[in-house]
């Protein structure tokens, strides 16, 4: 069976998956993070993210010697009579204060296995790293006998698994063939079509694609707003849409805006690469610009619901991650909303199925319940603010004889709105009739 000693520096999201998905096709592993309380628990085989068939996926590996965890990049790499093959550089690159792509974690652990690396190992960039990044890796390294490949992920939240044993595609970026070749190997199992290209394509492919999926986010949300002022219907727009091939049915459902902790960081990491070249990218800054304005019209919306006024007023928000199936508060469009509707005097509860309780300073401007029914008590109006389908089966005629109001804000457009009138419920969704 083909398999590579693998060596996987960073045990979040992307790098916990990476390092289980690769023990599965049969590889050698041993993932590496310096929480040493996070090593702990993955040793125990216990998974703290919300990422489905990732914690079964943990048990096997280990179960068949071939996952392993280490407390340090040092120690991963440094395995007795198991010279690493591939060395995958999964740290975080957080957004500066400029907006460009913070690369000193991945500039720390290039620094600190360097000397340790055999001749012959790749190391690969799988975090998200603006265009130059391989070739700054490499003069830090200073080896000649080790070469630097680009393999950005494209895995979403919530289906990492999923995304990373079923791919679209592998894009595998250097300028020495057989480098690229050898990391392009490690995925044969999976039977994706590969891109090999030089590293810099590759790095400009994860920053394109997440751009443009911020773009058409933004131009559905855009067009969300004009269908309300035209009396159109969006839902009826955007499957009219859908069916075009050229446009697909993917990323046309408006909301409160996008987030997370990648698109805003890659949106605005692509804006900083381009101004540093001197292009003007303007469509990417259109996005951004009407995102932020997405924020504000979801405010808009609700005080217009409560009566004009939010200050005292008792909303009950359902949903506070970013995206429904994950527990991540990052960038998340449903704390933006509600740090507004706090700070013009609003008395926020919240209750998401995957926040359990609150966290000190994310989630200080509401009170954090772990009962639909406690967030709905008293309140002037419900507002949905992540997809969970859970909140499509809670018993709406119950809700209704708890709360102040009985007026449901759907920024998802999530609801059946004729479910919620038969509870009593008026319902107002985002570029719906």
């Amino acid at each position: 069976m083909f398999s590579r000693r693998i060596a996987v520096v960073g045990a979040g999201y992307v790098g916990l998956t990476t390092g289980a998905c690769l023990a599965s096709l049969g590889h050698s592993v041993v993932c590496a993070d310096t929480n040493v309380e996070k090593v702990k628990r993955l040793r125990s085989g216990r998974v703290t993210i919300l990422e489905p068939g990732l914690e079964k996926l943990l048990v096997e590996g280990m179960a068949a010697g071939r996952l392993e965890f280490a407390a340090s990049a040092r120690e991963a790499v440094s395995v007795p009579d198991k010279p690493v093959e591939v060395l995958f550089l999964c740290v975080p690159t957080p957004m500066g204060a400029t907006g460009a792509a913070d690369l000193g974690p991945v500039a720390a652990v290039a620094r600190e296995v360097r000397d340790l690396l055999p001749s012959g190992c790749v190391v690969v960039n799988k975090s998200t790293v603006p265009v130059g990044t391989a070739e700054a890796t490499r003069r830090l390294l200073g080896r000649k006998d080790v070469a630097v490949v680009s393999n950005p992920e494209f895995l979403r939240e919530g289906s990492a698994v999923e995304d990373f044993l079923h791919p679209d595609r592998i894009v595998v970026g250097c300028d020495a063939q057989d480098a690229a070749e050898k990391v392009a190997a490690l995925y044969s199992k999976l039977g994706a079509p590969a891109v090999l290209t030089d590293a810099a394509s590759a790095e400009m492919v994860k920053y394109a694609a997440n751009c443009f999926l911020s773009m058409k986010l933004s131009y559905v949300n855009a067009l969300a707003e004009l269908c309300e002022r035209l009396g159109a219907d969006v839902a009826d727009v955007t499957e009219g849409m859908g069916y075009d091939r050229r446009i697909g049915q993917a990323f046309l459902q408006p909301g409160p805006g996008w987030g997370g902790s990648c698109l805003p960081k890659d949106t605005h990491a692509l804006l900083q690469v381009a101004a540093g070249v001197g292009l003007d990218f303007s469509l990417v800054a259109a996005s951004l610009a009407t995102n932020d304005r997405q924020r504000t019209l979801m405010v808009d919306k609700i005080r217009t619901a409560v009566g004009g006024d939010l200050a005292g007023q008792q909303i009950g928000l359902l949903g506070l991650a970013f995206k429904a199936g994950t527990a991540d508060l990052r960038g998340s469009p449903a704390l933006a909303v509600a740090a507004e509707l706090h700070a013009q005097g609003a008395v926020l509860t919240g209750y998401d199925p995957g926040v359990p309780e609150g966290v000190p300073g994310v989630t200080d401007a509401v009170r954090v319940v772990d009962d639909p029914s406690m967030a709905a008590k008293d309140a002037a109006a419900l507002v949905v603010l992540t997809e969970w389908p859970e909140f499509r089966a809670l018993d709406w005629r119950a809700l209704s004889s708890v709360v102040a109001e009985r007026v449901v804000v759907d920024t998802r457009n999530l609801l059946d709105s004729d479910v919620l009138r038969r509870a009593g419920f008026s319902w107002i969704g985002v570029g719906r009739r």
